[in-house]
């Protein structure tokens, strides 16, 4: 499939590194467009992964055999290479969770409850996934804090001015998204960070749909905490990481306990492992954390820049090409996004059109994405979502805005 704006980026080569994308769904050709629920896997995560399994996998840290010696400086090496991806400080401040979900119900639990106190104030968006509410509305139970949530306007823009009048002396924590899952709307984190900062209240940016798409260096944003998945980075599933500034880190009481997490046990009391085991407890992921390695690598050797000129061509093509559709009604339309695309077919319910547009090969997501409160706040039960990756094509769309036509003659 062809179709890039930019001829010299590689799509051919990268499409090829995908095994996945050579497979025909229903007789028709994948057309894979949900990247922002999962995204698909290269040959090299796919062939690291099992060349772990297949030549150096034992049990990381504390064994002194071979096995585990190279299983472990792989891993570690892994969190290097994490590291470098967003710019952090020090590998002790990269954390290794299940995903984003575990690293924001980490930092709320082990955080929040020892820090928060009734009355104390939580920031989030209308635009979070329920990963980034819930962890907090239970530790607001908890404690008595309360929640207040930062709006957005008709298009999908985060209201910042309307944020900043939330801060108030109570703020500790806020909580939100870089990019939003159900509308791809970029949040200026920059200023939201440096706004929460001079109010002193600390910042929890999830960053699952940018570490994708952007470049993200956590010491420029000053943020204090930073999540991201490894599956939606193009790497293994069960896998994810928390950064926090290491201050931080250090003053939080462990998550869970048990193997790895400890320094000493003894019936009268437990020390803890410096970071980052302290909050690594038990087995690891550990071919998760290796094949999440080979995914950054590969996102590195094409470039930052690259895919998001990319990505940015194809989010801008589909919007467009969609807009011409009369049976179309996009849901958000922000000023500035990642590569996701939320619309709806007038009088056909988002499964519906998902399920037809199976039958023409092509892989949407359909329903609330994980964002009911930003389906209430467009007055819609669900959307059908489009979201792209670096291996997606203009020839792609076009088939998708097909797709659409099929599903309004069946409906006609």
């Amino acid at each position: 499939m062809n179709g890039p704006a930019n001829r010299t980026y590689p799509i051919e080569n990268i499409r090829r590194d995908f095994p996945i994308l050579a497979q025909q769904v229903h007789g028709k050709p994948l057309v894979y467009l949900d990247n922002g629920a999962s995204a698909q896997k290269p040959s090299a995560v796919i062939k690291k992964v099992s060349e772990t399994y297949e030549t150096a996998y034992a049990n990381v840290h504390r064994g002194v055999h071979t096995m585990s010696q190279l299983a472990t400086d792989a891993m570690e090496e892994a969190r290097e290479k994490a590291r470098a991806f967003i710019n952090a400080g020090s590998a002790s401040e990269m954390i290794f969770v299940r995903g984003a979900t575990e690293g924001i119900n980490l930092v709320a639990a082990a955080w929040g409850r020892a820090n928060l106190v009734a009355g104390d104030e939580i920031i989030l968006s209308v635009l979070e996934h329920h990963s980034n509410i819930v962890p907090w509305q239970i530790v607001a139970e908890q404690t008595g804090a309360v929640i207040k949530v930062a709006p957005i306007d008709d298009c999908g823009n985060f209201l910042f001015e309307e944020y900043e009048n939330l801060l108030s002396p109570r703020t500790r924590m806020v909580a939100v998204t870089h990019v939003s899952n159900a509308l791809g709307t970029v949040v200026p984190v920059d200023r939201v960070i440096r706004s929460a900062h001079d109010a002193g209240a600390l910042v929890l940016i999830d960053g699952c749909q940018a570490a994708p798409h952007m470049a993200i260096d956590v010491r420029d944003l000053d943020a204090d905490f930073y999540v991201l998945s490894g599956h939606k980075l193009y790497g293994p599933s069960g896998i994810g990481l928390l950064y926090g500034k290491e201050e931080l880190l250090r003053a939080m009481p462990p998550y869970q306990s048990g193997g790895e997490m400890i320094d000493r046990v003894t019936f009268d009391g437990t020390t803890y492992a410096d970071l980052p085991f302290k909050f690594e407890a038990g087995t690891p992921d550990i071919s998760g954390a290796i094949g999440l390695g080979a995914a950054i690598d590969y996102l590195n050797a094409l470039g930052h820049e690259a895919v998001a000129d990319h990505e940015g061509d194809l989010v801008e093509y589909a919007a467009e090409q969609l807009s011409t559709l009369n049976s179309v009604e996009l849901v958000g339309t922000p000023d500035e996004r990642a590569a996701i695309v939320s619309f709806n077919v007038r009088d056909i319910h988002p499964h519906d059109v998902g399920t037809i547009l199976d039958y023409e090969g092509i892989a949407v997501r359909t329903g609330h994405h994980c964002a009911q409160p930003l389906m209430d706040r467009f007055g819609v039960a669900a959307t059908v979502r489009a979201s792209f990756g670096l291996y997606n094509t203009r020839t792609e769309i076009d088939a998708l805005v097909r797709g659409i036509g099929r599903v309004r003659e069946m409906f006609s």
